[in-house]
């Protein structure tokens, strides 16, 4: 799960914490093989391929957690989905912020109600968006 990726999240810079999340989606996808974690994340062999060469492509958290879930020893990718988006409501509801103020520690790059319905899953998240917030919230409690 991409809330279980690294001890202490709020250490880091979001960015540093994203690059931390593609880190172990390249590490399936090299354990696994571009062709294997295609078939079974359902995630294009494109988009692999881009990650396993450096690149930056956008993903969301649902294909994230569809290329972890390729491992035989994790939950499969809804779950992964739900509970890294459950860490966040947790961590909110832990550090006391609320989505006006979650937006206002993030400097207003996502709006409070992107934030509400992207963390309750109403509406997809990207994983850069998920380490953004996750950063922040991790590093206020």
């Amino acid at each position: 799960m991409f809330h279980e990726v690294v001890d202490a999240p709020g250490e880091y810079t979001p960015e540093e914490l994203y690059e931390l999340y593609v880190a172990e989606l390249v590490a399936v996808i090299e354990s696994h093989g571009v062709e294997e974690v295609a078939e079974r994340a359902g995630v294009e062999t494109e988009t692999l391929r881009a990650l396993s060469d450096g690149e930056d492509p956008e993903l969301t958290l649902e294909e994230g957690a569809s290329i972890l879930a390729a491992l035989s020893e994790t939950p499969d990718a809804e779950t992964i989905a739900t509970l890294s988006r459950d860490a966040l409501l947790m961590g909110m509801t832990t550090a006391v912020l609320d989505v006006e103020a979650v937006e206002s520690g993030v400097g207003g790059q996502l709006e409070a109600r992107e934030i509400q319905s992207k963390v309750e899953g109403r509406f997809p998240i990207t994983l850069r968006e998920f380490a953004l917030l996750h950063q922040y919230i991790e590093s206020k409690k």
